[in-house]
């Protein structure tokens, strides 16, 4: 795709040449064929040049590869089968059909090339939405120049209605951008100054001003673009099939090919009352040969998964291989992390309980500690310490506790927050009545000894109900929720979505083991979906791992087998439409494929068919497998 993209140019300058053989091979077959039914006496002599001049243009490329493959040690290849049977066909004297199986060969493998560069450029379309110049400000001057010359720290300028060439961090007061290119929403997105902003999306309500944070090709939408294209590259299981059924199929049809001619002849042989005519069983084997060809099957194929990926894309849903799109199919339960996947991940503080200190001291030592991190509970408490202009002190000496909380040291005081399980590992005596808060609870230990606590809530998504229903719809039973937050809270979402199992209290080997256990009963087939921050392990276990991509989230683009650009659990199950739309299409392929070429093979043999007939059975049915792929694109 890049280098579709890269060359544009010299692909347009290319279309000429690749249709003129075409044409000149046309020109000279029809004017051949119309010479011979009007008995022009001097063309019969003369009839074998004139169809060799017509065969040439269209031939030599597939010859030539032909040869080039068996010099490789590729002798069974879709070209050899070409180059046997039309050189077969003129040695019977059936020119025109000679010419005309390799001609409609060459217009059948140049619609599909088309078809596939037509794909990939549609999907580089769609995504890449950057603009080809960037205003960059210079004190009171500005400047356009081009995006790939923008240094990291450059302001950038862009007005209503422009689209942003550069990742970079808003340095205007809030302003709503539509994220579409990158999401697949189409609701405009407010973004806050110091948050945020990606290439790709556009700017709709006012002149905005961008510090830049990432050079042109290390943005995310260009790391989305290398991720669609690399996802051709992972095969999936059927694909795999195909080619290496191809490399089997190609050697047996022609020695299927050759018995079309050998049986006859032995039989001959055993039975004088028959009579044996090389020249007519030679031409049902060569449409035989025809017939077999496997391009329809390798070609459609892999372009139907390469458009299902296409597809995805365009609603935020980023598959890093066909091979995900194949397991997703089998996929029968279904297992969410809660924080951040379910639930908004927007803390709200919803008081703080002070012990020994000033309600003011302990925002600002959690605020302080709580700064070193990127969990959404840190960020509620980091801001709610802007809104009351409490002071951050700096913080030495900090360690993160994976599933308790954050130690450090701050002027003279050891520092420690988290949950109540920090306070369990520390030692820490605390209220009793903490463990029953209905609420996200986080503790400040200060010098060995409890300071207090703040009480936090988050909500639910607004899809997440339609994410569960949704997959309901799909017969997906199995729905789970796993969390590190307390039971009774996991509990509530849990009810409130109709989840039946629901755990709490896991840390994040807790949540691994679970996952393994689930996945040792038998025929299960899990997917985790989780917010790609802390969730890497368990990620990894499960079968397919989705990961809310949060418009940018570093570890949830390299751990996840399938990213969700737009953070909404609703897509997981759009995800699965999609990899069933894609197989049930892809089936309707390779079934319809190998029903019309076995007809057509018994039709050839029986005398029945002929090589025009074996030209729609090869060239007439990879078209239409071709556009019944592209059908992939009106997922909706």
């Amino acid at each position: 795709m890049k280098q579709c993209e890269c060359c544009a140019e010299k692909c347009e300058e290319d279309e000429e040449p690749r249709y003129w053989p075409l044409i000149l091979s046309s020109i000279i077959m029809f004017a051949g064929i119309v010479l011979q039914n009007s008995s022009v006496e001097w063309f019969a002599s003369i009839s074998i040049f004139w169809y060799v001049a017509a065969y040439l243009p269209v031939g030599l490329p597939v010859v030539r590869e032909a040869i080039k493959g068996m010099k490789g040690h590729e002798v069974f290849s879709e070209y050899t089968l070409m180059t046997i049977a039309t050189i077969g066909a003129f040695c019977i004297g059936e020119y025109p059909e000679g010419v005309a199986v390799m001609l409609f060969y060459a217009i059948g493998e140049t619609l599909q090339d088309k078809a596939v560069d037509k794909a990939k450029h549609n999907i580089s379309k769609t995504l890449d939405t950057r603009p080809e110049t960037v205003t960059i400000l210079h004190g009171n001057n500005n400047s356009v120049v081009s995006p790939k010359d923008v240094i990291i720290g450059d302001i950038m300028e862009v007005k209503p209605g422009e689209r942003i060439s550069l990742d970079g961090i808003l340095q205007s007061d809030e302003a709503f951008f539509y994220t579409s290119s990158l999401t697949g929403e189409s609701v405009p997105r407010a973004v806050h100054r110091g948050e945020k902003v990606y290439a790709g999306t556009l700017a709709t309500d006012k002149p905005v001003t961008i510090e830049v944070t990432a050079i042109y090709e290390k943005s995310m939408l260009a790391r989305i673009l290398e991720l669609v294209e690399d996802a051709s590259e992972r095969k999936a299981p059927t694909e795999l099939f195909i080619r290496k059924f191809a490399k089997i199929y190609t050697p047996v049809v022609i020695s299927l090919a050759a018995l079309v001619v050998l049986t006859p002849y032995i039989y001959s042989l055993i039975n004088p009352a028959f009579t044996f005519e090389f020249s007519k069983w030679l031409y049902r084997a060569l449409t035989f040969l025809v017939v077999s060809c496997p391009c329809a099957l390798v070609v459609s194929i892999p372009l139907g998964y390469f458009i299902a990926i296409g597809a995805a894309s365009k609603h935020g849903i980023l598959f890093k291989g066909s091979n995900y799109l194949d397991a997703i199919l089998h996929i029968n339960a279904v297992v969410f992390d809660k924080t951040g996947t379910l639930t908004r991940g927007v803390f709200n503080v919803q008081s703080i309980d002070a012990v020994g200190y000033s309600e003011e001291q302990l925002l600002q030592w959690t605020a302080s500690l709580e700064n070193q991190s990127t969990h959404p509970i840190a960020k509620a408490i980091v801001l709610m310490a802007g809104q009351k202009n409490i002071s951050l002190q700096s913080v030495n000496d900090v360690t993160d506790i994976a599933g308790y909380g954050l130690k450090g040291r701050i002027i003279e005081h050891e520092i420690a927050v988290g949950n109540i399980r920090l306070l369990q590992k520390m030692g820490v005596d605390y209220p009793s009545s903490l463990v029953d808060t209905s609420g996200t609870l986080v503790a400040c230990v200060v010098d060995g000894k409890y300071a207090g606590c703040l009480l936090l809530a988050d909500e639910l998504k607004d899809d997440a109900i339609q994410a569960v229903n949704d997959l309901k719809s799909l017969d997906i039973q199995g729905i789970h929720i796993l969390s590190g937050d307390k039971q009774n809270i996991v509990t509530d979402f849990a009810n409130r979505l109709g989840i039946k199992v629901a755990i709490g209290d896991l840390l994040p080997e807790g949540k691994v083991k679970y996952m393994q256990e689930l996945q040792q009963k038998s025929n299960n087939r899990t997917i985790f979906v989780g917010d790609g921050m802390n969730d890497a392990p368990v990620l990894a276990t499960s079968n397919i791992g989705v990961a809310m991509g949060g418009l940018g989230s570093d570890m949830a683009i390299e751990t996840a087998d399938v990213v969700i650009q737009d953070d909404k659990p609703s897509k997981v199950a759009m995800a699965i439409k999609i990899g069933r739309r894609t197989r049930h299409i892809i089936n309707e392929n390779i079934y319809g494929i190998i029903g019309v070429k076995v007809l057509v093979m018994l039709l050839g043999v029986l005398g029945i068919a002929t090589l025009w007939e074996a030209v729609f059975a090869d060239v007439g049915v990879a078209l239409i497998a071709i556009a019944n792929a592209m059908r992939i694109n009106k997922l909706s």
